[in-house]
C-alpha cells in the first residue's frame, strides 16, 4: 500500500541503494564488471531496489517531482525483475556509471527541502481508492505466476479483487 507517510523512507532506500551501485561500480570497466559475476549481480540487485523504491513511492509525490524519470526508474527494475533474460550489460553499466549518483544528488536534495510532516498529514490523492493502474500491474504479476497473497502485499489489493481478474 502505498502511504504519502511512507514516501521519505523509500526515498532514503534510493539514496541507499544508488550509493551502493556507485560504491561497487567505482573503478570497474564494463568488461571487468560482466567478468566479475558477484559484483555484477550486487549491482543489478541493488538497481533493482533502487527502482522498486521508486515504483512504492505515491503517485502524487511522483507528479510533484517530474524532474526525476520515474518511469525510466521503474522501468529498469521491471527489466531486471521480470524480463531479466533480456538484460544488456552495456545498459546496466552506463546506468550505473551516469545515473546512479545524479539521481541519489536529485532525491537528496528533494528530502532535504521537503517538510515531511506537512507532506504526510495531506489526505492521499487515490493512491488507495484508484486502483486502476494496481489492476494492470495486478493482472501482470498474476501472469507471471506470482501468488495472490505476494500481489496483495505489493499493491494492497484484496484477494478477492485479485482472483477476480
Amino acid at each position: 500500500m502505498r502511504e504519502r507517510a511512507r514516501d521519505k523512507g523509500r526515498l532514503e532506500d534510493i539514496v541507499e541503494y544508488s550509493n551502493n551501485v556507485t560504491m561497487l561500480i567505482d573503478g570497474y570497466s564494463f568488461d571487468e564488471l560482466v567478468a566479475d559475476k558477484r559484483t555484477y549481480y550486487s549491482v543489478i540487485k541493488n538497481v533493482e531496489i533502487v527502482g522498486e523504491a521508486a515504483f512504492m513511492l505515491t503517485s502524487d509525490f511522483k507528479k510533484s517531482h517530474p524532474e526525476i524519470p520515474w518511469k525510466v526508474v521503474q522501468g529498469m527494475r521491471h527489466v531486471l525483475v521480470h524480463d531479466y533474460a533480456t538484460i544488456d550489460p552495456k545498459e546496466l553499466y552506463n546506468t550505473a556509471v551516469n545515473d546512479m549518483k545524479p539521481l541519489r544528488q536529485q532525491v537528496e536534495q528533494i528530502i532535504s527541502e521537503t517538510d515531511w510532516n506537512e507532506w504526510a498529514s495531506v489526505l492521499d490523492n487515490g493512491d488507495i481508492t484508484d486502483d486502476s493502474n494496481l489492476i494492470t500491474i495486478a493482472r501482470r504479476m498474476k501472469a507471471d505466476g506470482m501468488s495472490v497473497e505476494l500481489i496483495s502485499k505489493y499493491t494492497g489489493l484484496t484477494a478477492m479483487k485479485i482472483n477476480s481478474l
